[in-house]
């Protein structure tokens, strides 16, 4: 089989060394400028920098986002953003702009560039298009069904990336302009407000047709392609993109490591099992905090993949602690607690090089020595002695029921 790049997102520096530490071939981040999820932390020249050197350390690659449709008071310091990218080496950028992609060739930049998913490409003729214009790879339209990907990959014209994870637009390719009518924030320049998952009261004039007690909304569940990944490497697509530059470092772990085990079984075997896709599934679902479905793979998604109502967000407490440190030797672990949790109970961790283990937490103490009852401090430092695989940059969560 050919070789599939799983593409990871990133909103700062420590999540995209996670990304990579957990098995992400590359990340894609946004700089300060000219990138769509203006509300993610982002890059400074400083930070891709040391992240273009950490990827390139450890055989992984930098996507930079270069997506916004800007109007003409966007411009200004293009050239000069450009030019610097080329220069920090990163080694894609992701471009929705003809202007955009057009001033990157002819300024001779040595990166890739990228069809965004926000020109809705969904036809092999577009592909075509995108390669008689120097173009180096197509991200799909989310609305091409599984047959559509096989069709345009065979094709052979351009690399194909496709999303298998993330957030669904309720509209065409986040062609949407209700976040700037309600709340004056351009989606495509970087604004979104989400407004489709906001709950409405839904009016006939003066009468309501909705239940009070449950509102309605827009919104679509959030994809998970899990049960497709073998086709999508059979048919040779080039890369498979997690979406969310919003989300946490335990996400992007636990998402990324899922994928990569997956990925890896297939390549090593040529397919999956059913234990193999529901072990993915199982441990996709300790980090999810939305509904999922298979987007637009099987058709045009029916009732059952829309979020009309009954859909609060779950903020999941299932993470609390990374692994700062250990010692093989006195067998002690240093960990930073991220939610509250008790001593003397079983726990689960997770790590680059660790498939996900239970195993009993002991007596934890904090800096001076002193046992501690109750981990209930974002940050702390504590320690327990731990008897288990272990790694640094791992990850220790509650077993669920």
């Amino acid at each position: 089989m050919n070789q599939i790049e799983l593409l990871a997102p990133a909103g700062n520096l420590e999540k995209a060394k996670i990304a990579i530490l957990y098995g992400a071939d590359a990340v894609y981040i946004g700089g300060k400028q000219f990138s769509l999820r203006s509300r993610a932390s982002n890059f400074t020249k400083e930070d891709m920098v040391e992240l273009v050197k950490f990827a390139n350390d450890h055989d992984a690659k930098v996507h930079v986002t270069v997506n916004l449709l800007p109007h003409d008071e966007d411009l200004s310091g293009l050239t000069e953003y450009l030019q610097t990218l080329d220069e920090i080496g990163v080694h894609a950028i992701i471009v929705a702009s003809p202007a955009i992609m057009k001033l990157a060739k002819k300024l001779q930049c040595r990166f890739e560039i990228h069809v965004s998913t926000q020109h809705s490409s969904t036809n092999s003729k577009a592909a075509r298009f995108w390669k008689d214009q120097g173009m180096d790879r197509v991200v799909l339209g989310r609305e091409c069904t599984l047959e559509e990907v096989r069709l345009i990959c065979e094709k052979n014209i351009l690399p194909i990336e496709v999303f298998i994870h993330g957030g669904m637009c309720i509209s065409y390719s986040g062609r949407c302009v209700l976040s700037n009518h309600m709340t004056l924030r351009d989606a495509n320049r970087g604004g979104c407000a989400q407004s489709c998952r906001w709950k409405y009261h839904l009016m006939d004039e003066e009468i309501e047709l909705s239940d009070p007690e449950d509102l309605f909304s827009m919104s679509s569940k959030d994809l998970q392609a899990v049960r497709y990944i073998e086709k999508l490497i059979q048919y040779g697509v080039a890369s498979l993109k997690i979406e969310g530059r919003m989300k946490s470092a335990y996400y992007l772990a636990t998402v990324v490591s899922s994928y990569r085990y997956l990925i890896d079984r297939i390549m090593e075997k040529g397919y999956a099992s059913d234990e193999e896709i529901e072990k993915t599934e199982r441990e996709i679902r300790k980090a999810e905090n939305r509904p999922t479905g298979p987007g637009f793979y099987e058709g045009i998604p029916n009732e059952k993949v829309q979020l009309y109502v009954d859909h609060d967000e779950i903020v999941t407490q299932e993470y609390v602690a990374s692994v700062l440190d250990y010692d093989p030797f006195t067998k002690e672990a240093k960990l930073q607690v991220k939610n509250h949790f008790l001593p003397n109970r079983v726990m689960e961790i997770f790590g680059p090089h660790i498939e996900s283990v239970s195993v009993k937490v002991g007596k934890i103490y904090d800096e001076n020595g002193i046992e501690v009852e109750v981990c209930n401090k974002p940050m702390q430092i504590v320690y327990t002695k731990w008897d288990g695989p272990i790694e640094k940059d791992a990850m220790i969560r509650k077993v669920g029921n």
